[in-house]
């Protein structure tokens, strides 16, 4: 959803989950560190995610124009490609000319603004015939107040004291109006829903859209049914919360980590703040947990700035160290083309996509082969950092898998910086992941990198 939602969120969760989806077990500590996850399928532990964001993806705004870039798409690297919702967009007090993609006004019919039923089909068969996987954006939460739901089913929804259908509780949300979650039969309708377009469109998983909004007994119920038809769907959740790998999602949003790289390349904490992220996951989510780890999204992009707004010159670092952290690494749809403006949320604001290679489709094309290559930046592969002498400059992480290590020595600071690092770990020959270099190490390594600048060493 747009991001002055995710502004209230800190503020308004307690309050929204008490009033919006009444569930007494969300209010008590969940021991999820003593679960095991429900973990990735195998087919995504090496995976990237690609967000596609349909109205501005291209001049013609159309499912087909995807089509035809699944090529580009193959050639990046990427697996996983995640649509935004793509269904009709409700009018009843719509935002500005187009809409919110997250006010739906049919969960069960195709957006005519980006084509036909059919122009889906097609863009399904032919990324699953390339090979890649495609999740659709599901917003369960609400929908639009003129959705025929608040007709054939007005007791789906929650009701101020005057009877009212009203927007969820403590946002300014005015364009779509809040489920009640205890309501009978809306957990069937829901499911129903997605089996929809997993048996008719063979779709591949689902993208929560505020997944904290409810409850976790309803996710686990859904999911389950879900999966007993589709068993390794895939489900992302929009939300941090560490219930909800227990029983139902594969993979949570890192809101904290994101928030952390944000501060670290703004110079407002130092490189250890990414340790402290981590060290919240290892602690409450349950063992084999994994967060989507991102330095841009629709929201990001749209509502707090560009990837170069944010991280200015150390974009290039952070999008490196999204694919040496232990997660699932996304690409919001422009970064390979150094997007540097906001795309417009409710109008039309297509994507220009240079005519010749981006540096930054080099940079993607070369961490996705990474990934995809080497077990030891699977999902799930150990990861530890390592120590240096300027801990709060340098990030040097190491993960290690399958008898293979890969070690990235980052500077996250706009300094030239010197530093030794030292792990018996080091001690070998190691190949530069970007120029094929070889090099022989010692356990002590001196580490010489002006600002912002990288190296990933993959062991031969």
């Amino acid at each position: 959803m747009p991001n002055p939602r995710r502004l209230l969120l800190a503020a308004l969760l307690v309050p929204v989950l008490v009033l919006a989806a009444p569930a007494p077990e969300r209010e008590k500590a969940w021991p999820s560190a003593h679960h095991t996850a429900v973990g990735l399928p195998a087919w995504a532990r090496g995976s990237t995610i690609y967000e596609i964001n349909v109205r501005q993806f291209s001049a013609s705004g159309k499912f087909a124009a995807v089509t035809a870039d699944l090529p580009r798409l193959k050639a990046l690297g990427v697996d996983i490609l995640w649509l935004m919702p793509i269904h009709p967009i409700g009018e009843l007090h719509r935002k500005g000319t187009l809409g919110s993609y997250y006010a739906a006004k049919d969960y069960l019919a195709v957006n005519p603004e980006f084509g036909t039923e059919q122009d889906l089909r097609d863009l399904v068969a032919a990324a699953h015939a390339q090979g890649l996987r495609v999740i659709l954006d599901w917003v369960p939460n609400h929908v639009s107040p003129d959705n025929p739901l608040t007709q054939t089913h007005p007791h789906f929804f929650w009701r101020d004291e005057k009877g009212n259908l009203t927007p969820p509780h403590g946002t300014d949300w005015t364009d779509v109006v809040q489920f009640d979650f205890d309501a009978p039969g809306l957990l069937d309708y829901q499911t129903g829903v997605l089996l929809h377009w997993v048996k008719n469109f063979g779709i591949d998983g689902f993208r929560c859209d505020v997944a904290w909004g409810l409850p976790t007994k309803f996710w686990n119920e859904v999911v389950k049914r879900v999966r007993a038809v589709k068993p390794d769907v895939f489900f992302l959740a929009e939300a941090e919360l560490p219930q909800h790998q227990v029983a139902a999602f594969n993979v949570s949003y890192g809101f904290d980590l994101h928030h952390a790289m944000n501060a670290v390349a703004q110079g407002k904490k130092s490189a250890s703040a990414i340790d402290e992220a981590y060290a919240k996951i290892r602690a409450h989510f349950p063992r084999g947990g994994a967060l989507m780890v991102f330095t841009s999204s629709h929201d990001e992009n749209s509502w707090a700035g560009t990837e170069f707004d944010r991280l200015g010159a150390g974009y290039a670092p952070f999008a490196v160290l999204t694919f040496l952290l232990d997660g699932v690494p996304m690409i919001y749809n422009g970064q390979e083309a150094g997007l540097d403006r906001r795309l417009e949320f409710f109008e039309r604001d297509p994507i220009v996509w240079p005519k010749e290679t981006h540096p930054a489709a080099r940079l993607y094309q070369a961490l996705t082969k990474l990934r995809r290559e080497h077990p030891a930046l699977h999902t799930g592969a150990p990861m530890r950092r390592l120590d240096t002498t300027d801990n709060a400059t340098f990030y040097a992480v190491l993960r290690e898998a399958g008898g293979k290590k890969v070690v990235g020595f980052l500077n996250l600071t706009a300094k030239d910086a010197k530093a030794d690092a030292f792990d018996p770990a080091l001690a070998g020959r190691w190949r530069d992941a970007f120029t094929g270099e070889t090099v022989t190490l010692d356990a002590l390594v001196p580490l010489d990198l002006k600002g912002w600048r990288y190296r990933v060493l993959v062991s031969e």
